[in-house]
């Protein structure tokens, strides 16, 4: 019997044309984990107002992050699967993504006819919250492969020193006033009906700080990639760096916990329309933290995760 191991990330559209744009985000946004309103009161909105402003707009934006390889998310999602698959020589290692392909479900069912009788779903977000991990567990439940889940990381020592390592050598290579940890933000009507991801993301920021030689003065939790009219998780980011500018502090260093790959949030978002924000206020220095990517430690963790997985199940 093969060893399976599914890693799975948000997914892009296939090109970067509107079309395609427009496809995805008629897929993502039409998702009841996404967006909470009934669906015949949203997607007259999404059909007849949302994607004909926002899938050109969007377009751009993708085409602007697109690599010669294809989606940046994509391609680095690609290069730590390929990395595991090496740490795990005998596992069968996929990934999928939530929306467009490869298909979650799909992807486990050829799984299956290959000899994995059992996988182990890993979503790559560090920190559970119904708008990534439960559409990935709905999804994955409907192949009706027998799956071993790990629904969250953000509390695993090793993932944390990890961070830790990352930010530090950042933090140590130049003069920064304040270290931003900045998280994609989620409705707060979702945290209010009792989702974890917000105190999740306080976790995650309260330990790993423990971890880093920066006074925990000059850290600060954020939220980015706001979506919609409605209360979402504060302080955004955007806002957090013009007051940083106000009061002088003009050096920022910015990770981003919640996306272990480059993405257009973090190529698009952050590098692009936060960068010239903070700029236009009179901010100096802005860099972020890389993410994940293909560090081998990361790497290492998520295969060390799934062996441990596994071997808990054979117990």
């Amino acid at each position: 019997m093969e060893k399976g191991l599914l890693l799975v990330n948000l997914g892009s559209p296939k090109s970067p044309k509107t079309a395609d744009v427009k496809s995805y985000l008629l897929e993502f946004l039409s998702d009841q984990n996404v967006i909470g309103m009934p669906k015949a009161l949203w997607q007259p909105i999404l059909r007849g107002i949302i994607l004909p402003l926002r899938s050109w707009r969007s377009a751009t934006f993708y085409q602007d992050s697109w690599t010669p390889q294809g989606s940046p998310l994509i391609v680095n999602t690609q290069k730590i699967t390929n990395q595991v698959q090496e740490l795990l020589p005998n596992w069968n290692v996929k990934m999928a993504m939530t929306y467009g392909q490869p298909d979650i479900s799909q992807t486990l069912k050829e799984m299956q006819k290959s000899g994995c009788q059992k996988v182990v779903l890993l979503p790559l977000f560090p920190q559970y919250t119904q708008s990534s991990t439960k559409s990935i567990l709905d999804q994955a439940k409907s192949s009706q492969v027998p799956l071993l889940v790990i629904d969250r990381f953000y509390n695993h020592t090793t993932y944390q020193k990890i961070l830790a390592k990352q930010i530090q050598a950042m933090w140590d290579k130049d003069s920064y006033d304040e270290l931003f940890f900045s998280y994609h933000s989620i409705p707060t009507t979702m945290v209010k009906h009792g989702d974890p991801y917000q105190k999740e993301c306080t976790a995650t920021t309260e330990q790993v700080s423990k971890l880093l030689k920066i006074p925990s003065k000059k850290i600060k939790t954020v939220y980015q990639s706001k979506f919609g009219p409605l209360p979402w998780l504060k302080p955004y980011l955007k806002n957090a760096l013009m007051q940083a500018v106000e009061i002088g502090h003009r050096n920022i260093l910015i990770a981003t916990p919640s996306f272990v790959a480059d993405c257009l949030e973090t190529i698009e978002e952050d590098y692009v329309q936060n960068y010239q924000t903070f700029k236009a206020c009179g901010g100096d220095k802005f860099q972020l933290v890389p993410p994940m990517n293909d560090n081998l430690d990361f790497s290492k963790f998520l295969a060390d995760l799934a062996l441990k997985k596994e071997a808990q199940d054979a117990k």
